[in-house]
């Protein structure tokens, strides 16, 4: 069973400086587009992050400084990596809990208004621990009966992720092949921002998921403690939540006219 598409989808993997969201960078992007017709298109690119790249990083993916240092930083490619992935949905291997976090984090640096309301996300990833628990390598011996060479190497990764989420279509009846269902199927939690600070409750209501307000809604705080916002806005989270937060707390503003 092959995977029915309206539009669209874009897997993509991503190497870093590291794995942390706020203070890590983007030294290579590779997307595989996979259209409605069957026909693939990929493309990788390598980016300067503008920062050393430590060590342990570059034992993981091979990528080290004298590699990145005549390669363009993510903001002189990202109005070319925003329009290739624009008017498409997004898949990766652990992508809703690290790739598109990071991604949409570079893109606000860039300046650049990526709006993941725009996109259904697939993580192949939790399909996979839902289903079998393992790793990518283990993923792809398991169900495409291969060998993942080339590990850690961005296009490898995401030819090996696309492999995987036709094959599990092939062995699990009961999904369905639709970027809807296997999106909502592979999500964690509903997150309002991409990192997972902000989520909806079971009332369908922004609620943070975090710190001492943990479970109270965002309303709730706003109103009880102002000031709480200011100090979000000027600690270490990720851009993209702060523009959630302040989206939220204008939209409360106004209902209060």
């Amino acid at each position: 069973m092959g995977l029915e598409l309206h539009r669209p989808i874009c897997f993509f993997d991503l190497e870093t400086t590291g794995v942390n969201v706020v203070s890590d960078r983007i030294v290579e992007i590779a997307i595989l587009k996979l259209l409605p017709n069957g026909n693939r298109e990929g493309k990788t690119w390598l980016v300067n992050p503008g920062m050393p790249i430590p060590k342990g990083a570059s034992d993981v993916h091979g990528i080290t400084d004298d590699k990145v240092t005549d390669a363009p930083f993510f903001k002189q490619l990202a109005n070319e990596i925003h329009a290739y992935i624009k008017e498409c949905d997004l898949a990766g291997f652990n992508s809703d809990r690290f790739d598109i976090p990071l991604l949409a984090e570079e893109f606000m640096r860039a300046e650049v208004d990526f709006d993941l309301n725009r996109h259904k996300t697939i993580d192949v990833q939790t399909i996979f621990h839902k289903m079998e628990k393992r790793t990518l390598g283990a993923a792809l011996k398991f169900y495409c009966d291969k060998e993942l060479v080339n590990a850690h190497s961005a296009m490898a990764d995401t030819e090996a992720t696309c492999d995987v989420l036709l094959a599990q279509l092939d062995r699990y009846k009961e999904l369905e092949n639709t970027t809807a269902f296997l999106s909502e199927f592979s999500s964690h939690k509903r997150s309002v921002d991409v990192a997972g600070f902000i989520v909806y409750n079971k009332d369908n209501v922004p609620t943070f998921s975090f710190g001492k307000h943990k479970g109270k809604t965002v309303d709730e705080i706003l109103e009880k403690e102002p000031g709480y916002f200011g100090w979000l806005l000027n600690a270490d989270f990720p851009l993209y939540t702060k523009k959630i937060l302040t989206a939220l707390r204008l939209q409360k503003l106004n209902s209060g006219k």
